[in-house]
């Protein structure tokens, strides 16, 4: 009867000293970007194959986020991840220095995905983004390192914003579709940089958006048990990056465009739309095929005219919604691209393409 009093008195002490933990760090048991009195400020989650670019990738979810959130309302935020990327010396070999890319942020700024869009090529591209675009930037006014301590972690997230987050990545990560992730098998692969958006303590875990696309996870997120170990060092600091002090072109007046159609890793037969049916030939990962011809679909918003291009070649015009294309064109790889205008700016669009 001792040993149970004594017990229970240990216990109590040690949920009393937990909820006085608690109540001086006024830290919730649960938040979210996703959930903020309702409102969910986060953007969907983006692919950034077949290129290495996670560190752009998780730096523009973050900024998407803060974004929309000064703003007041999600809006769809888009900014340009191959411009952050590649403008701050990323490569598709290996990626960039996401130190490099936050020292980016801070001079230059990266602006809406219209100016720079994502070829989604294994090759480089070159740092060339659309004329104006620095009038079209959202900066930081800094970024550092927050220690890898849990409490720490979470008052970053409620002060600061969502965090970009190294973490370690084993093989069953890659066969992630849904729960609360815990290694269980395959060996260490690599490391990797993701956007750290919230955290569940009756759930034991942290909500996180990551960059291979809606069709991993659970629609491109993942929610990891704090039991795993998956934080590492990067770049010369924790691996756990705020910034801060966001401000610019919050939005822009700007054509809004994306190619609907033809889509990666689908198969245009005579304008008919089916899954891929080549798999992985030996040409860029990923390529729309076309057979015969095929309609290019637009998503449109904001503009007054439309321009379509083949590998750089003007091929129509069209000043009349829905703004289509029949593409019919030479077997072998090419691009398609577009470009959006209203009165005062113009966004772009691109796609490559491989006729048969």
């Amino acid at each position: 009867m001792k040993k149970l009093i004594a017990i229970v008195i240990i216990l109590s002490f040690l949920t009393l000293q937990s909820f006085q933990i608690n109540a001086k760090n006024n830290l919730p048991p649960y938040f979210s970007w996703r959930d903020i009195n309702g409102i969910d400020f986060t953007t969907p989650a983006k692919n950034q194959e077949p290129c290495p670019s996670c560190e752009a990738y998780a730096l523009v979810s973050v900024l998407e986020t803060l974004v929309q959130y000064k703003v007041g309302y999600p809006f769809g935020c888009d900014l340009a991840e191959a411009h952050l990327f590649f403008c701050s010396g990323g490569t598709c070999r290996w990626g960039v220095n996401v130190t490099h890319a936050a020292d980016y942020l801070i001079k230059y700024g990266v602006p809406d995905e219209g100016c720079f869009p994502d070829p989604h090529r294994k090759t480089d591209s070159p740092c060339n983004p659309l004329p104006g675009w620095k009038n079209r930037t959202v900066k930081i006014k800094e970024w550092g390192w927050v220690e890898n301590d849990m409490e720490k972690i979470k008052e970053a997230l409620i002060e600061h914003g969502p965090l970009v987050i190294c973490i370690k990545v084993w093989k069953d990560f890659y066969y992630y579709r849904g729960g609360i992730y815990r290694h269980k098998w395959g060996r260490l692969v690599g490391g990797h940089l993701i956007a750290l958006m919230g955290y569940d303590d009756r759930q034991q875990c942290w909500i996180c958006k990551n960059s291979w696309g809606r069709n991993w996870g659970e629609d491109g997120w993942v929610r990891i048990s704090y039991d795993e170990n998956i934080f590492i060092h990067c770049y010369g600091g924790t691996g756990i990056l705020y910034v801060d002090g966001i401000y610019g072109n919050l939005m822009p007046n700007v054509p809004k465009v994306y190619i609907d159609e033809p889509k990666r890793w689908h198969t245009y037969i005579f304008g008919r739309e089916l899954p891929a049916i080549f798999g992985r030939a030996l040409v860029q990962i990923g390529l729309p095929r076309i057979i015969g011809w095929t309609i290019v679909k637009l998503n449109v918003s904001n503009a007054i005219k439309v321009e379509f291009y083949l590998d750089g070649e003007l091929q129509y015009v069209d000043e009349d919604e829905p703004f289509e294309w029949k593409l019919a064109c030479k077997p072998g790889l090419h691009t398609v691209e577009v470009m959006a205008y209203n009165e005062g700016n113009a966004s772009k669009a691109i796609v490559d393409i491989l006729a048969l």
